[in-house]
């Protein structure tokens, strides 16, 4: 009897213990600046599909704008960047399991995502828009009929928008942006809602879509996001955002991977400097 006491109490403190180490990993699901200086590497989240803003080169290198970003983040911080490629429904995900230290992959705030992650400071402006086919431009979404349906990327603002407020709208839902293009182009649906700065991009470089709502919903902003509660890396950020504004960096980013895909018309426009606390 005493045997099986004594092996009863080795068990209990063995799932106490167990419990214990459970909850410490949960716990530290981030790591901190300084445990990110220490391993010489910063795990940054970035698309690979989503040109020009995120995208893997012909050289299978990492380019785009994010990508711009995240290398000066790398630099400043003294660290080599680690890109992990990821998807719009992945972002939150990937923070909350700790597989990135950083999302920077057209990360639209919202007051939804801010529940589960910690937003930075904010790099770029942003809406919704539709592009559709030059043949039957869709100008406003009271022109889609019952039989219509419009694609949209899972977990991004256009879909949650459209479920919200066009409940009625039949939404075609893709994973990557390369298969919600081909379903454009295969006449699969009749438009495509994403954030204006994609679909003014896709429409510019492919002939024969048009962007015939520019603008729908509200104007919101692009931000990096870290991990909750990882205080220490997103106070870095912030500052790294504000100090950046004194060299136009964002500007500077703009015109190394965007503007050959929108001219200078859009620079001021979507360029968001010093979080927008500085002009």
């Amino acid at each position: 009897m005493k045997n099986i006491r004594n092996l009863t109490a080795i068990v209990t403190v063995f799932v106490l213990v167990l419990s214990l180490l459970t909850i410490a990993s949960a716990d530290s699901a981030f790591r901190t600046l300084d445990e990110i200086k220490s391993s010489g590497t910063i795990r940054i989240g970035v698309f690979s599909d989503k040109n020009p803003f995120g995208y893997v080169d012909e050289y299978g290198e990492y380019q785009g704008y994010d990508v711009f970003f995240a290398r000066r983040i790398g630099e400043d911080l003294g660290v080599t960047v680690e890109f992990v490629s990821t998807e719009a429904a992945n972002r939150v995900e990937y923070l909350e399991t700790g597989k990135v230290d950083i999302i920077l992959a057209n990360f639209t705030v919202t007051p939804e995502r801010a529940e589960k992650v910690d937003f930075a400071l904010p790099y770029m402006n942003v809406a919704l828009g539709v592009v559709s086919p030059d043949s039957r431009v869709i100008s406003d979404l009271s022109e889609l009929t019952a039989e219509d349906q419009v694609i949209v990327i899972s977990g991004t603002t256009a879909e949650d928008y459209l479920i919200k407020n066009n409940p009625e709208i039949k939404l075609q839902k893709y994973d990557t942006y390369a298969n919600a293009k081909n379903a454009l182009e295969n006449g699969n649906a009749a438009a495509w809602a994403n954030d204006n700065t994609e679909v003014i991009a896709y429409a510019l470089q492919n002939e024969g879509y048009t962007v015939g709502i520019p603008s729908l919903g509200s104007q919101d902003t692009i931000a990096p996001a870290v991990t909750k509660g990882n205080e220490t890396l997103l106070n870095w950020i912030n500052d790294e955002i504000k100090a950046l504004a004194s060299e136009q960096f964002f500007h500077k980013d703009y015109e190394a991977t965007l503007v050959d895909t929108y001219g200078l018309d859009y620079e001021e426009s979507l360029v968001l400097e010093g979080g927008g606390l500085t002009e």
